[in-house]
């Protein structure tokens, strides 16, 4: 039977797929008219919809009328991905147990394993490392499962991922760390986690930036709290800037009074010759000029006292 085409049957039995009706798919089936893995034309089998619905009893009614569990659609994404990024577990374990490929992955270079770090199921994570994903796979962009796990502040998935195995620093393309895109989300419970396990505190993205530097920049304080326990740069870093130029550039006043408190230098130069003060005159932050001036006049005060 041809499968380039859909007809009114393979649009019946994808109605049906995408309902859970499991009955009226064996019916459909059993009738002869219609192949089990029919596609339309972005290659979704009955099967795919009905693992994306969660729909368990189409499934396992598709499955035991021979429907591939490793059908792809043209993106390359299966029944297990599906099933995967809506959180089915009983669907993950059932397709996994039919022969679902756990590591296939999608044009991007994107895995069931991915999809289920992404939207934090962790139940589905457990049953997809019990059978054998990988944990270091990554994407096109380097991005791997611990990445997303950070980027998305889903911290016990994270936890889970280190105990089987997951690199720490594992990189990006860009030079991105799962503590880079943590802090700069602002997930301060993931990076809290990360620079315990041991995460390098100063990693750069290409560009120079650290996670401090972007914490400053998005004026994430309780992150910023988090990485000045483990002694950061608070220098000029290979990007011409320091963190302190940053929050001073868009005048986050707590992270300025952190950054100050734990050592920055309000004097530092960046590469367009401006210290943090003057990049926040220029740039109309009020209140952190205001704060800098005193913080240099208190030190100039104490310079004078010792003098004397």
């Amino acid at each position: 039977m041809s499968m380039k085409k859909e007809s009114p049957w393979d649009v019946e039995l994808h109605l049906a797929a995408a309902k859970g009706h499991a009955k009226r798919l064996q019916m459909l089936l059993d009738s002869g008219r219609v192949h089990v893995d029919c596609k339309d034309k972005d290659g979704t089998t009955p099967l795919i919809l009905a693992a994306a619905g969660g729909h368990i009893d189409a499934v396992i009614e598709l499955l035991q009328q021979g429907a591939d569990p490793n059908s792809k659609r043209l993106t390359g994404t299966t029944p297990l991905f599906f099933a995967a990024q809506g959180g089915y577990a009983d669907i993950t374990i059932i397709l996994l147990k039919n022969g679902a490929n756990v590591d296939s992955c999608s044009i991007d270079g994107g895995t069931p394993l991915f999809v289920s770090c992404q939207y934090g199921h962790l139940d589905v994570v457990e049953e997809l490392i019990a059978n054998g994903a990988c944990v270091n796979a990554h994407m096109k962009d380097g991005a791997t499962a611990l990445f997303i796990a950070a980027q998305n502040g889903h911290a016990k998935i994270m936890e889970l991922l280190i105990a089987y195995g997951a690199k720490i620093e594992a990189a990006r393309t860009d030079g991105a760390t799962p503590l880079w895109i943590a802090a700069q989300m602002g997930h301060d419970h993931v990076v809290r986690r990360l620079l315990k396990a041991g995460a390098y505190v100063d990693s750069k993205r290409h560009d120079g930036a650290t996670p401090l530097f972007k914490a400053a920049h998005k004026g994430h304080t309780a992150v910023v709290g988090e990485l000045l326990k483990y002694r950061p740069n608070l220098g000029i870093l290979p990007n011409g800037e320091s963190a302190l130029h940053a929050t001073a550039l868009m005048g986050h006043m707590s992270v300025t009074r952190q950054l100050v408190g734990a050592g920055a230098d309000p004097l530092l130069t960046n590469q367009e010759g401006l210290t943090p003060l003057q990049s926040a005159i220029r740039h109309g932050q009020h209140q952190v000029a205001s704060y800098l001036k005193e913080k240099l006049r208190s030190r100039q005060t104490i310079t004078m006292t010792e003098i004397c």
